[in-house]
């Protein structure tokens, strides 16, 4: 059907399209269904091992020591309840800052969602919008950027009667295009067809626990068998005792509460971060950015308000009538949308003499420079002054840089000549300067002295002019501001790679600079998070390891970034940061003491294998040593305030505190053993034994992560919440042991109270003495 071009679609055309299925429906990747978060909690290799031991042990009719099968329950419900909480937080805040086009019906401008797009609808594109359907220009010129579908990062031109590609996006320039594809026929949808579900994500704690998960999913397995075997092999011991003590060994070896945990914790730091109106796009980006060691940013909109004002104008070569005059027809005619031009139109609102333009070109963060040709007066010109005036800016140096110290430069140039393909002309006659004053954020200065705290190198990557940039980082107290660098001067890759860890504040970056920036960064081993709100930040986002994006800023933007801040405050930034480190610092506590347990399991199951003794412990025992000392405390401490930095290799640090204490408990039990096989302690007392060395050890690991750090800025050695919790724990495993001892098969304590106490002198001095040995191993490869 044709579409009347100035009209666009009646609302009986659209309901037509509407009836036939010829909408935009959306075919992007969504977020996480309730049934797939369902079906991820509950339906994994862990929970599966842990039914069939559950279904062995009810055949067996051990039924007390099914216990385990409810903890499992319980923090699977648990864990999806919070995602299921955060998912709902998450789709609300999207809402907000979903995409909308602007579209023309029954002759009028509408704003509508992009997926209420129906074919042949008539679309109005400007600079910043993201193309979301194949179109064709109808009318009008833009530069487009399709480096995310094609991986070419140079934009292309544009005219009427030429198609844009869903998935790129306008660099410059407005223009009327009609919808040509809907749906799963846009470009973008055919080739990202065979895309996962959900994408793939860099993260150090999902990548850890994935080794950990790969390991045990090829270990348990033999070893429970084989388990099995060795137990049924021993004299006296029956089916039932076999199934009980293998399934004991097997548990015990799962780490079944981490991975939920580590869900639920990132759950419920995206539910804080949405009070503290910040939208996560991706879950793990909390990581990343907590990581971070470099944050690149750009100067309007995150240090500035990016609500310019026209402070004066200056003539050189015109009379200022005249040069307001120039200004003004400009600001009448241009059809760009930015704060810069909205500030000029504010500004030079008196026409004298209105005049005809012949052509137009929009400004692009590419060139840096707008023009328009009036009819018999040729060609006006307005950008920065490095690239309009080139050859000549020598001879203006010392006047643009002075100005340049306080304000924004634009300047006013003229031509005789036409302005073609984009391309400057050789004879460019000055006209005036045009300052503009871009007013600091409050909260900029206090933002900046948080960053340089943590260890955060700064660095400002901005399209405006370095000394400009240069004098607001000094006043928002940015370390080494003087130390600037006008990209224009560099030509190569090679040169970017040269500068990009020497100075701090690099002007006129054009968008591909700024993605060169980013990596060259990246390969020399900085976490790089990158902030932005124009299409000129675009790809350098698309790069950096953490991207974040105000809501006030381009479609194309918010796109790419993983975090947006929905009140467009730069001051939010350290609440993620901070965010970032209290979940971090708390799964890798959480995730030792899980992991001690796996730890002395695992190679307790080897080690009885080759002994041909007896397993020491049964299911229910293993119940009260993982829920005291290990999922309370492991929960509890999750939700803790930490503001600590990260530091080292998350799989490293847990190692490094969770092998000291499994090695302890694998001592004292094969000590023990040692006791029992000579009948110097009864099987009973043996078994009571284990489980209490077993609750001692895990104990000791708490008040050793309860010992006070240096962000805490205490007097105490231990901190008053983690001592507590230690101290309470301890209490609940001694009600365990004495009250319920019936419950966990642990005999009478008094007649074992010397052997109790040898035990726990003997777990603290092995638990000193193999950390020390650790401690010493990790510096001497360190030094390495």
């Amino acid at each position: 059907m044709k579409t009347n071009k100035p009209k666009g679609l009646t609302d009986e055309q659209v309901k037509q399209r509407q009836e036939e299925g010829k909408v935009n429906y959306d075919t992007s990747i969504p977020t996480k269904s309730i049934k797939k978060i369902l079906y991820d909690n509950f339906f994994t290799l862990f929970n599966g091992i842990n039914l069939i031991l559950g279904i062995a042990i009810f055949l067996v009719k051990s039924y007390k020591n099914m216990l385990f099968l409810g903890i499992v329950i319980i923090n699977t419900a648990i864990s999806t309840i919070q995602e299921i909480h955060s998912k709902r937080v998450v789709d609300k805040l999207a809402i907000m800052t979903s995409h909308k086009a602007k579209v023309i019906r029954n002759g009028e401008k509408q704003e509508i969602s992009i997926h209420e797009l129906v074919l042949d609808d008539i679309m109005e594109l400007n600079i910043g919008s993201q193309i979301v359907t194949d179109s064709v220009i109808l009318e009008g010129k833009v530069q487009v950027n399709e480096a995310f579908i094609t991986g070419e990062p140079d934009s292309i031109y544009k005219k009427e009667g030429d198609r844009l590609l869903s998935g790129s996006y306008i660099v410059s320039g407005r223009c009327i295009a009609k919808v040509e594809h809907i749906g799963e026929e846009n470009y973008t949808a055919k080739i990202s067809s065979g895309a996962k579900y959900i994408k793939k994500i860099n993260s150090e704690i999902m990548n850890s626990l994935n080794k950990i998960i790969k390991f045990l999913t090829f270990a348990i397995i033999p070893i429970g068998i084989a388990l099995f075997y060795t137990q049924l092999q021993i004299d006296d011991t029956t089916f039932q005792e076999a199934v009980v003590k293998s399934v004991a060994g097997i548990i015990g070896m799962i780490p079944e509460g981490l991975v939920l945990l580590t869900s639920t914790v990132l759950a419920v730091s995206v539910i804080r971060l949405s009070k503290a109106k910040v939208l996560v796009q991706e879950l793990y980006c909390i990581e990343t950015l907590a990581r971070v060691d470099m944050l690149c940013l750009d100067k309007t909109g995150t240090l500035t308000e990016g609500t310019m004002e026209v402070k004066d104008f200056v003539a050189v070569n015109r009379t200022k009538k005249e040069m307001s005059n120039i200004v003004a027809n400009i600001a009448k005619e241009s059809e760009d949308e930015n704060v810069t031009i909205e500030a000029i139109k504010k500004h030079f609102t008196t026409i004298e003499e209105q005049w005809k333009p012949t052509e137009k070109i929009a400004f692009s963060s590419q060139t840096k420079w707008s023009g328009i040709s009036f009819q018999e007066k040729g060609t006006y010109l307005l950008g920065a002054a490095e690239i309009v005036l080139r050859k000549d800016f020598d001879s203006y140096r010392e006047t643009i840089e002075k100005y340049a110290k306080d304000y924004r430069v634009l300047v006013l140039a003229h031509t005789e000549e036409k302005v073609a393909n984009e391309r400057l002309p050789e004879n460019i006659e000055l006209i005036g300067y045009v300052l503009i004053l871009d007013k600091i954020r409050k909260e900029a200065k206090q933002t900046l002295k948080y960053f340089d705290k943590q260890g955060v190198e700064i660095k400002i990557i901005s399209g405006d002019n370095p000394i400009t940039v240069s004098k607001i980082a000094k006043q928002v107290g940015v370390k080494n501001y003087e130390q600037y660098i006008d990209m224009t001067t560099l030509n190569t890759e090679e040169e970017i790679e040269k500068v990009a860890m020497q100075y701090t504040i690099f002007g006129r970056v054009s968008p591909t600079q700024k993605k060169a920036l980013v990596e060259t960064m990246q390969k020399e081993g900085k976490t790089v998070a990158m902030t932005g709100d124009g299409v000129n930040d675009v790809l350098a986002l698309k790069t950096a390891d953490c991207s974040i994006a105000m809501a006030n800023g381009s479609d194309a933007t918010k796109t790419v970034s993983q975090l947006i801040l929905l009140d467009s405050n730069f001051a939010s930034i350290p609440k993620v940061v901070e965010e970032g480190r209290r979940t971090i610092n708390n799964i890798e506590r959480s995730a030792t003491l899980f992991l001690v347990k796996t730890i002395y399991s695992g190679i307790l199951a080897v080690m009885f294998l080759f002994m041909g003794e007896a397993y020491p412990f049964v299911p229910i025992q293993m119940s009260l040593i993982g829920t005291i000392t290990i999922g309370l405390p492991s929960f509890l401490l999750a939700l803790e305030p930490n503001k600590e930095r990260i530091r080292g290799k998350f799989l490293k640090n847990v190692m490094i505190k969770a092998l000291p204490v499994g090695l302890t408990v694998i001592l004292n039990i094969f000590a023990l053993t040692i006791l029992n096989k000579k009948e110097i302690i009864s099987e009973g007392q043996y078994s009571s034994l284990c489980v209490i060395s077993t609750g001692i050890c895990g104990i000791i690991l708490l008040f050793t992560l309860a010992k006070t750090r240096k962000s805490e800025n205490s007097k105490l050695p231990i901190s008053i919440f983690r001592g507590t919790l230690a101290v309470l724990v301890t209490i609940l495993f001694m009600i365990g042991l004495t009250v319920f001892n019936w419950w966990f098969n642990i005999v009478p304590l008094v007649p074992i109270i010397k052997v109790i106490i040898k035990t726990i002198l003997i777990s603290i001095v092995n638990f000193v003495v193999l950390t020390a040995i650790f401690k010493k191993i990790l510096l001497k490869k360190e030094k390495e």
